[in-house]
């Protein structure tokens, strides 16, 4: 069975260098003029479609892959600019949760993007040029055949032209050996001469049958499918622009959101700068009482955290209360005069001779501390400042709306029976600064705050 094996092996060997050394042969004298080729000038229009489209897929696919890697590589740069941004941007600055989840939306959708690109463009690509190899490697066999059938047509019209002159050539000798041969042997010899003349004619004219039937159907099937494969170039195109401009669209316009959203903390963190660089400039350290201090160990420049305490109406009628309350005198307080004032509530004008402890003891110079507004004289005394640690949305008209960051001016009550406990009168910073006038103000939780 080996042996077998080898043998037809070997015979399809031989087969094949034949056929390539008949090609060879043909090409030569086609190319001397010795033979004529069939020519089909609208399949070779075709076959020039077919590798122009070819070489312009492959370019639009190299183009995309280059289109991805430069996406990946922004990305990266994104992702360590991110990075770096999260390291500096310290803990008690504005809106730090905000911008570490700002960083991984950012990431997803750098992420999102390219995997998006990859399924839809780049696939449909790849899927694209997958067809290509194989109507190729068609159209060079079909080539091929159109050799074989030029040289069987060739082979059988030179045996076609021969026959004639081959069977004139034979009758005078044949004619010659029937004299000689004996009466029984008589036209035997012409007959089998002229036998091997029609069996090689026979044979040329099947060659030449098979491979026009071969070279046909290839060249049918490729007449129907390059014309069809030039006209779809256009859909991928399309199709393929279209989801790369989709993708971009979306992209674009989620960037644009998280880079409206970065540009706005930036903002509020510049803001929160000027102010606390106003409150340094506009608002003196308080003084102390140095025997106080030294009784007590208390200092408002410490970090520690002051619960506070029940709203006590101080009794202005008597000194001892007044000293028991750490000195409220008529002119302890530190006036803070803000240029500009606008319109002032008349109801603040009752609070000239009110101000209520909350914190328990305090210094003599308040500058840090409750803020009451003098009508005439349109001055805002401060002397408790406090900035939120959270976000508080207001349930109720009285209530006021906090953002992490916002520094609050405490107020006085207009009636302090109305005090609940854990809740302060306040008025933003930032909208005193700009309107000049209290009509904003409003109760909050004092858990959400811390002194500044």
């Amino acid at each position: 069975m080996a042996e077998i094996g080898k043998g037809v092996t070997a015979g399809k060997l031989a087969i094949n260098v034949q056929k390539r050394l008949t090609r060879a042969q043909e090409k030569v004298l086609q190319k001397l003029g010795k033979a004529d080729e069939t020519r089909d000038v609208v399949f070779e229009e075709m076959v020039a479609n077919f590798n122009k489209q070819m070489g312009e897929g492959t370019k639009l696919q190299k183009d995309l892959k280059a289109y991805l890697a430069a996406v990946k590589t922004m990305h990266d740069a994104s992702r360590r600019l991110q990075d770096c941004l999260a390291d500096m941007y310290e803990p008690d600055w504005f809106g730090k949760e905000e911008m570490d989840a700002l960083a991984e939306d950012t990431d997803t959708m750098w992420l999102d993007y390219h995997q998006s690109i990859t399924d839809k463009s780049l696939q449909d690509m790849d899927m694209y040029l997958s067809q290509f190899p194989d109507i190729k490697a068609r159209i060079a066999k079909r080539d091929r055949k159109l050799v074989d059938f030029d040289s069987a047509r060739h082979h059988f019209t030179s045996l076609q032209k021969g026959k004639k002159k081959d069977e004139a050539k034979i009758a005078k000798p044949a004619a010659l050996l029937e004299m000689a041969a004996p009466s029984w042997a008589q036209g035997l010899i012409s007959a089998h001469q002229v036998a091997q003349t029609n069996l090689s004619y026979n044979q040329a004219e099947e060659d030449l049958g098979r491979a026009q039937k071969i070279f046909e159907e290839l060249n049918v099937e490729l007449q129907d499918e390059l014309p069809a494969l030039w006209d779809r170039r256009v859909g991928v195109y399309v199709n393929t622009f279209q989801s790369l401009a989709g993708h971009q669209e979306k992209f674009h316009k989620e960037m644009s959101k998280l880079s409206e959203n970065l540009n706005d903390i930036m903002t509020k963190l510049e803001e929160q700068r000027q102010i606390n660089q106003s409150n340094t400039q506009s608002y003196s350290q308080p003084g102390w009482d140095e025997a106080e201090t030294a009784v007590g160990e208390e200092g408002w420049i410490d970090d520690t955290d002051y619960e506070a305490q029940p709203y006590t109406e101080p009794n202005w009628d008597n000194d001892g209360a007044n000293v028991e309350q750490g000195g409220w005198g008529d002119d302890q307080y530190t006036q803070v005069e803000l240029d500009g004032l606008g319109q002032v509530g008349p109801q603040l004008d009752a609070e000239k001779s009110r101000i209520p402890q909350i914190w328990g003891k305090h210094p003599k110079n308040f500058t840090d501390f409750i803020c009451k507004s003098d009508v005439n004289e349109k001055r805002l005394f401060c002397f408790l400042q406090v900035k939120a640690v959270h976000d508080y949305a207001a349930t109720d008209g009285d209530e006021l709306e906090l953002k992490m960051g916002d520094v609050v001016l405490v107020l006085a009550f207009d009636n302090p029976d109305e005090q609940d406990d854990g809740w302060l009168m306040g008025l933003k910073e930032s909208h005193w600064f700009q309107k000049k006038d209290i009509s904003a103000k409003g109760v909050f939780p004092e858990n959400f705050t811390q002194r500044v």
